[in-house]
């Protein structure tokens, strides 16, 4: 007898679930709280639901609390990737769009697919990447503020407003990269990690924050795979002999990461040794500019893998 497979499609205020057990299909709503993750075992208790293996889309950050929930309480949990769950949708023909098909599919997937089992980060990876999204989050409207200012025009009511906002924002960010470096420096681990990231030319104190909280390079057996993760693969678009598209990224994957390095790689094109070369080569090759800059921000998330893996700091004598 298979286990059970619970398939869940997650929202800000609520989730719906799917459950598959011997045969059968069963649908309920929840609220996503507390409250709503106890009537959830509830749920699965009256189901005869000791263990199954739960799968989610990996959906900002509205699924975290409920599938630490179920990973504590000794099930299996998958997040997955929103395209694999597309994909599997446009494969079996799905025309229609509701919440309980949704999560139906999630736990046909799961039952067909078996997609890997998700391990939860250390606290302080988990407190980390809760700073570092809180920083983004106020710098963006640091910058939407900025951008009114600009056209404020000679509103002088409007502009005394403004200023006063953006200061205080300024305030709170300049706390918070305080806290960041706090928190990294009362973590050896952490702290080390980061001195080893900062040995990368290109790579600075924000850059290095970013990389330790949102990728866990001991979960990954190659850098390929952590490149995967930060959608960093070549996207190739050929077919015959006809067909010779550009080659692009194919974004598959953690946005935060791609756009922590970007600037980073841009930097590490003129001063890093190992990635100037490398850019090089590929110009020569007659590689477009944004194509260069996307295989710099690989190169340097393998040399990142490398550095952390090692626990070695960067040389460029790596390159020979």
């Amino acid at each position: 007898m298979s286990s059970p497979i619970l398939g869940i499609d997650i929202a800000k205020a609520s989730f719906q679930a799917a459950l598959l057990h011997n045969g059968k299909l069963h649908h309920h709503r929840f609220d996503n709280s507390a409250q709503g993750f106890a009537q959830l075992q509830t749920w699965l208790v009256k189901h005869r639901c000791k263990r199954l293996h739960a799968g989610m889309e990996a959906t900002a950050s509205y699924g975290d609390e409920l599938a630490l929930f179920l990973y504590l309480a000794g099930h299996t949990v998958s997040i997955v990737n929103p395209a694999r769950i597309k994909g599997f949708a446009q494969s079996q023909l799905q025309r229609n769009k509701t919440d309980q098909l949704d999560a139906t599919l999630i736990a046909r997937f799961c039952q067909q697919q078996a997609p890997e089992a998700w391990t939860p980060p250390p606290a302080e990876i988990q407190q980390l990447r809760a700073l570092m999204r809180r920083l983004a989050a106020l710098q963006e409207m640091r910058q939407q503020e900025v951008n009114r200012l600009e056209q404020a025009g000679n509103q002088a009511l409007i502009r005394e407003s403004l200023e006063k906002i953006i200061a205080t924002l300024d305030g709170e960010i300049a706390r918070l990269r305080q806290l960041i470096k706090d928190h990294i420096d009362q973590h050896p681990d952490l702290k080390r990690d980061r001195e080893l990231l900062m040995s990368i030319p290109g790579i600075g104190e924000t850059t290095a924050a970013w990389l330790l909280s949102e990728v866990q390079v001991a979960a990954y057996s190659s850098a390929r795979q952590v490149a995967a993760h930060a959608g960093l693969t070549p996207r190739h678009h050929e077919s015959g002999t006809s067909v010779h598209g550009p080659t692009r990224l194919s974004k598959t994957g953690n946005a935060r990461l791609r756009r922590a390095l970007y600037l980073p790689a841009v930097v590490a094109k003129r001063y890093n040794p190992i990635i100037r070369a490398f850019c090089q080569r590929l110009e020569k090759r007659g590689k477009r500019p944004m194509e260069i800059v996307g295989a710099a921000m690989r190169k340097l998330l393998h040399i990142v893998y490398g550095v952390l893996k090692s626990g070695k700091a960067f040389d460029p004598s790596f390159a020979s």
